[in-house]
């Protein structure tokens, strides 16, 4: 089974294919949002890379957000259109679990923040189990203050990551008991999302292309902008 995970949902996208045997091969682009002048190519030279064609791919796997809406866009419907090309169904997972997962080992409540712009962000916190992490609260959307007073309120030691956290570390480095992950781990990535994608695919946890939807937890930027000029 080979799965081509794809991932835009913050500044950095990336791309992998990977299967059973691990990562085969990953591509990572810093580009501002120019993601759709990248993504092509980028699947195209790791396909490249791992001597893949296509038609080869069982899985398509995409990074669903929360996260920058052109992103989210582009990368969802480039993964459905070669999902319907190639007629394999589709798994999403979400950005803040990208985020978690690489630091699945730790024993420290995870708290995976994307910076959502406009002074937000989306955040989420997990815990270790067997195997990876498990999502303790829904994704949601509040102000680095507000994130800032839950995770104070928690008690526990801190493990926060994501470039939520980096953009707003003054806010969240004066709490006792938190650390932020290092600035490697600030975006998802397509790798985490084929590691995931696989375990899902192998409990056959997949569907068609329909069932796929960018997870927004705000109105567009372009949408809340239209509103307030339109103010009187």
């Amino acid at each position: 089974m080979l799965i081509l995970g794809i991932d835009t949902a913050t500044m950095q996208a990336s791309c992998a294919i990977g299967g059973h045997e691990g990562v085969l091969a990953a591509a990572q682009s810093a580009k501002g949002r120019r993601h759709a002048e990248h993504l092509v190519p980028a699947i195209e030279f790791i396909c490249g890379q791992a001597q893949i064609e296509l038609k080869e791919l069982s899985v398509i796997a995409v990074d669903v957000g929360p996260g920058l809406f052109t992103g989210l866009r582009v990368g969802i419907a480039t993964a459905k259109a070669l999902a319907h090309a190639l007629a394999v169904p589709m798994i999403g997972v979400s950005s803040l679990d990208l985020l978690a997962f690489p630091v699945r080992f730790s024993s420290r409540l995870i708290v995976a923040a994307v910076d959502a712009r406009r002074g937000e962000l989306y955040w989420a916190t997990y815990r270790q189990v067997p195997g990876g992490v498990q999502r303790l609260s829904e994704p949601a959307v509040g102000s680095p203050d507000e994130v800032a007073s839950e995770l104070l309120a928690s008690g526990e030691e801190l493990l926060m990551i994501g470039d939520g956290a980096v953009r707003y570390a003054d806010t969240f480095e004066g709490l006792p008991k938190l650390e932020i992950a290092d600035r490697g781990f600030a975006h998802p990535s397509a790798t985490s999302l084929v590691q995931l994608a696989h375990a899902r695919a192998l409990r056959e946890e997949f569907g068609p292309a329909a069932s796929i939807e960018p997870l927004y937890l705000r109105k567009p930027d372009a949408e809340i902008n239209w509103v307030t000029r339109d103010r009187p």
